[in-house]
């Protein structure tokens, strides 16, 4: 079975998971989505108030060189256990998904385009950006209702991490995409996509 991945990236509340969860519900499960915040790197040797100290925004904090090997399993049809990630508890989890190949795979995540082995991989790259503005607004309100966390831990993550990692490793990516979108909510953008992906199916 021939494989399509797509990668979809974007700085942090840009939209991308948007985009990503329309796709999924127009075409159910002929399309399989591999989440990159999932490979976050186990921290079990570090206490809770070590883990919050964490960089998540850096290409280190992450798991990629496992991500690289399970894409690569799946390109060749084999099933994979994908690791599951608790935000609540800054680690990853016991619990694994299994993952089965599809035609149309999407691997949705700000670093997406970042690794050159990743983008190698990948048959279509996608970029969403947004306004800081919105993207600073939707993090708050999806860590405080998501993930359990307070509005000054949130503040002080973005500004030590997520803004100037934001500029280091995700904005310069923006130019190696395929498809820049204006927000998850393009619909002329989801149509176009939609359209390449029946192609596909």
């Amino acid at each position: 079975m021939k494989t399509t991945l797509i990668g979809i990236a974007g700085g942090t509340g840009s939209g991308k998971s948007t985009f990503t969860n329309r796709i999924k519900a127009e075409f159910g499960d002929d399309v399989t989505v591999i989440y990159y915040d999932n490979y976050y790197r186990r921290q079990d040797h570090l206490t809770m108030e070590q883990r919050r100290q964490v960089n998540y925004d850096s290409p280190e904090a992450l798991e990629t060189e496992l991500l690289i090997e399970h894409l690569r399993l799946l390109k060749d049809g084999q099933i994979i256990e994908c690791p599951v990630y608790d935000f609540t508890k800054h680690n990853r989890s016991d619990e694994t998904v299994m993952i089965e190949p599809r035609r149309v795979m999407i691997l949705e995540g700000i670093l997406a385009l970042e690794n050159p082995q990743l983008r190698e991989l990948m048959d279509i790259k996608i970029f969403v950006e947004a306004d800081a503005d919105e993207r600073i607004l939707r993090r708050v309100i999806r860590d405080i209702n998501e993930r359990g966390r307070d509005v000054e831990d949130v503040a002080r993550q973005y500004l030590d991490t997520v803004k100037p990692m934001h500029y280091i490793y995700v904005e310069p990516t923006k130019r190696l995409a395929d498809i820049v979108i204006n927000s998850g909510m393009n619909d002329v953008a989801f149509d176009l996509v939609k359209s390449k992906i029946e192609q596909i199916l």
